[in-house]
């Protein structure tokens, strides 16, 4: 081989190098415009999802916020007939000279908030008679029981105790023999 032929052949090598160098980095840059675009993708994913979840974080107390101002409402609508009835009733008593339908009346009204009260799950406590339970009732003052086996027994309430849905709302106030 002379020298002509080594150098042709030296360059048809580098030429066939460069070209290959060319392709890696054409290979290499095509690789990182890819992976530039996930990432850019995956970017604007999150974006969208971090901007969904604080709009739903927004939403949701506002919902919450909106709940709590008008918990109460349903049950006041519920009550408010109860508060005509009684202004009808001091109206009636006013004029009336028969105590009994004033009675009658007053216990009509009772009944028609006991009722409203029931359907929401509130119950009345029956306390006389009952073993005292610190965990049910707040004793007011103590007395001398009666008979024996009225010791340790509420003998008087005070004030009724009431439970809503099973959980105590209200401790009723009694009176204990001792």
């Amino acid at each position: 081989m002379n020298t002509e032929e080594k150098d042709s052949l030296q360059e048809e090598q580098e030429v066939q190098e460069n070209t290959e160098t060319q392709e890696e980095s054409n290979k290499e840059g095509n690789e990182v415009e890819l992976l530039k675009q996930q990432l850019a993708e995956q970017k604007d994913k999150y974006l969208r999802l971090f901007a969904d979840f604080d709009n739903y974080k927004k939403r949701t107390a506002k919902e919450r916020l909106d709940l709590l101002n008008t918990a109460g409402k349903d049950i006041i609508l519920s009550i408010i007939p109860v508060v005509d009835d009684f202004e009808r009733a001091i109206a009636v008593a006013e004029k009336a000279t028969e105590v009994d339908s004033v009675k009658e009346g007053m216990t009509l009204i009772r009944n028609k908030m006991f009722t409203i009260l029931e359907h929401r799950g509130v119950k009345a406590m029956e306390s006389i008679g009952e073993t005292f339970d610190a965990e049910k009732h707040e004793a007011i003052t103590e007395i001398p029981a009666p008979s024996e086996d009225l010791k340790g027994k509420v003998l008087d309430q005070v004030e009724k105790g009431y439970w809503m849905n099973d959980k105590i709302i209200r401790y009723a106030k009694v009176v204990v023999g001792k």
